[in-house]
């Protein structure tokens, strides 16, 4: 028999094995399972597809520039405020309250295995499954939206700003996945009910241009806002209550935010270490 001191002395070595066979496991599942985020992932490559559709009749006057600004909104706004945070807090926070209410849990706490690894094991599968359907979705919607103009949409894809553009705003979701990823298995570790703690990351998410510059530097959108291809300015009243600052460059914005998403996902960790099964709430 396997006791708790035996488990705390195994080798880094089948840490990483025991995280790596829980990630296979649990990847699988979150297709298998959980599958209401893909209509949130579709929800961008249906605006720009259906885009495509209509201007490809000639109802709307538009060009390759137009397209792309107009895509720069619905990356900002759409993908990365709406789809990928409720995307990833619908996937993270349930990574331990999934197993606790199909009272699975118990099984993964007999094995001789860390709770740490445990969450770092579930991290990695739900951040595949985030950066396959998240970022690939990104990648695509940028595509579709200028396909309707044909030989054009190819000069710019392969010989314009194209494909540097979609590579960029596919690195932004990625990194915005990996953040809110961490942020909401923590969030879910801590609460019994996380939709208001949602709530509350939302809310300071989104008045991040309106806080100082120290506070700033404590969300997951200040990093991601500076490494948009195209900047989508703040207009209207709001923008003279804005807290200007320099953008972050983007040496310092992607290690700011991976620093900033491995100190969550440490705690995130900790935090399953005294997690204890309840299915009786």
């Amino acid at each position: 028999m396997i006791d708790a001191a035996s488990v705390k002395s195994m080798p880094w070595g089948m840490w990483t094995r025991q995280a790596l066979a829980v990630a296979r496991l649990e990847l699988l599942r979150s297709f298998r399972q959980r599958r209401g985020w893909l209509i949130l992932a579709a929800m961008p490559v249906v605006v720009t597809a259906g885009h495509s559709v209509i201007a490809s009749t000639g109802h709307w006057s538009c060009s390759i520039g137009l397209d792309t600004r107009v895509f720069a909104a619905i990356f900002q706004f759409l993908i990365l405020r709406f789809v990928i945070f409720f995307g990833c807090a619908g996937i993270f926070t349930t990574a331990f309250r999934g197993d606790t209410s199909e009272k699975t849990l118990h099984y993964y706490f007999l094995t001789p295995m860390r709770r740490e690894v445990l969450a770092a094991g579930k991290y990695l599968a739900y951040e595949a499954t985030a950066l396959i359907v998240f970022a690939g979705g990104a990648a695509l919607s940028y595509f579709l939206i200028t396909l309707h103009f044909g030989a054009a949409h190819w000069e710019h894809m392969l010989r314009g700003t194209g494909l540097y553009e979609m590579a960029w705003y596919t690195l932004v979701a990625a990194l915005a996945c990996i953040g809110y990823g961490a942020i909401f298995l923590l969030v879910g570790l801590w609460y019994k009910n996380p939709m208001i703690a949602v709530a509350a990351v939302m809310v300071w998410e989104n008045i991040n241009p309106f806080l100082p510059t120290l506070l700033k530097r404590f969300s997951v959108i200040f990093y991601l806002k500076g490494l948009s291809p195209v900047d989508v300015p703040m207009t209207g009243s709001l923008s003279l209550i804005e807290v200007l600052s320099n953008p972050t460059p983007a040496y310092l914005a992607i290690p700011g935010l991976l620093i900033l998403s491995t100190v969550v996902l440490f705690l995130a960790c900790r935090s399953a270490r005294d997690m204890e099964v309840s299915y009786g709430e």
